[in-house]
């Protein structure tokens, strides 16, 4: 065990294997992990995950393992993300105070700038500050709330800890069913404007909710179709602040392009810059591919191992697969000039149960007839393990022995191997 000893607005930075198992724990004093509150003397499992435990007023932590790195930074951007709370927790109380709507504030910039924990830091200060936000990942690369390739929407009503991530009871999920938006921009785009209205109708029939707002992260993709994207989900939002991490453009287009733009709350769009924390470490693109994967198998088996999912063979004649439109597409800035799409790209087809599906992610939808499954909240996942044509047979690892909640299914195309 290593103890350290920080002072005030000093941070440790430190990041673990998945593999190893290394703890931290607060020995005296007072620290947050990602604006999560320590408890003296309890232990927090690094899972895997590179983290910065930071202190306001000084403290003293053990450290138990061994992590891949570990340092105390002075060189701390949390001061200025404070002072954006504290800026949206005013607001919140005026809201509440006149029932009117509370700050819609969207986290945008490029891959590994921070925007995840920016929005885990923003969420976990408005808890403690007795709100209940609610928290928007339109990241269809990686997934916060799900598995990667959905856009989903929770309440956030208790601090989100390491340990135990997202709240999971009752998310609002839609599939994509891809981790790069260029696969389908048409569906993208509505399905955005399909989670916006209901959480549109949801704000409007509770003024609790209003009055706390959301939080939404972002796509790391800011350029040409991901730009286009992001302006979209802005506006479709209604968002009163935009927070750019980073980059000097991203936050030179948005201030030019939202100089007129008006807020769920009423008021021109705020566009604000902030710096990454120096922890924020780049990932590559294998990296990032792992990361989902891991992230699906924590769907199932959950953060700590500790799920036992089941393994079911299915006849495959009663299985009733769909997909979206017809397969990736050149976006539509590729198109000749004045050339259109030949397909529907908001129809749903008929896939036919076979080998290619193999390895494959599928939606559960609450759907009752397949006109209805792309705008439909999504029940849960299967994991296709494997299909055999002789036997007509498909083995799926699912979450429980329970029957699966809808009869339809959506692929798309993500593929993993689980474990």
């Amino acid at each position: 065990m290593t103890e350290y000893s920080l002072k005030q607005l000093q941070e440790l930075r430190l990041e673990a294997n998945k593999d190893k198992d290394v703890f931290v724990t607060l020995l005296e004093g007072s620290a947050e992990i990602f604006g999560a509150e320590l408890q003296l003397g309890s232990k927090v499992s690094l899972r895997g995950n590179a983290l910065a435990v930071f202190t306001w007023h000084g403290c003293k932590l053990a450290i138990e393992g061994e992590p891949d790195f570990v340092y105390v930074a002075e060189d701390t951007p949390n001061v200025s993300y404070i002072n954006c709370h504290q800026v949206l927790h005013n607001l919140r109380q005026e809201a509440q105070a006149s029932g009117g709507q509370g700050p819609r504030v969207v986290v945008a910039g490029p891959t590994d700038s921070g925007k995840s924990s920016m929005c885990r830091m923003l969420l976990n200060w408005a808890v403690r500050a007795q709100h209940q936000p609610t928290y928007v990942d339109l990241d269809i690369g990686q997934g916060s709330i799900t598995v990667p390739g959905c856009l989903a929407a929770t309440p956030v009503e208790a601090p989100i800890t390491i340990e135990e991530g997202y709240p999971t009871q009752a998310p609002l999920v839609y599939f994509f069913g891809h981790t790069s938006p260029d696969k389908q921009e048409e569906l993208y785009r509505y399905l955005v404007d399909k989670l916006c209205s209901v959480l549109d109708s949801r704000a409007s029939s509770s003024p609790e909710v209003a009055a706390a707002g959301m939080v939404v992260n972002t796509m790391g993709c800011v350029d040409g179709l991901g730009y286009e994207l992001l302006l979209h989900a802005i506006k479709s939002l209604k968002a009163d602040v935009v927070l750019v991490m980073e980059q000097d453009r991203l936050f030179t287009q948005l201030t030019n392009q939202l100089k007129s733009e008006v807020g769920a709350m009423g008021k021109t769009v705020s566009v604000v810059k902030l710096y990454k924390s120096g922890g924020v470490a780049q990932r590559s693109s294998s990296a990032r591919q792992q990361a989902r994967a891991a992230r699906i198998k924590e769907y199932f088996y959950g953060p700590d191992g500790g799920l036992q999912p089941v393994s079911v063979d299915l006849d495959a004649t009663n299985m009733r697969v769909f997909r979206s439109g017809t397969g990736p597409r050149p976006p539509s800035s590729a198109l000749p000039l004045g050339q259109a799409r030949a397909a529907n790209p908001l129809k749903v087809t008929p896939v036919v149960v076979s080998p290619e599906l193999e390895q494959s992610l599928l939606a559960v939808s609450h759907a009752q007839v397949p006109d209805q499954l792309l705008p439909s909240n999504v029940a849960g996942f299967v994991w296709i393990n494997g299909v055999d044509v002789t036997s007509n047979k498909v083995t799926c690892l699912m979450p429980t022995s329970a029957a699966m909640p809808g009869s339809y299914l959506l692929t798309g195309t993500i593929k993993t191997f689980v474990q």
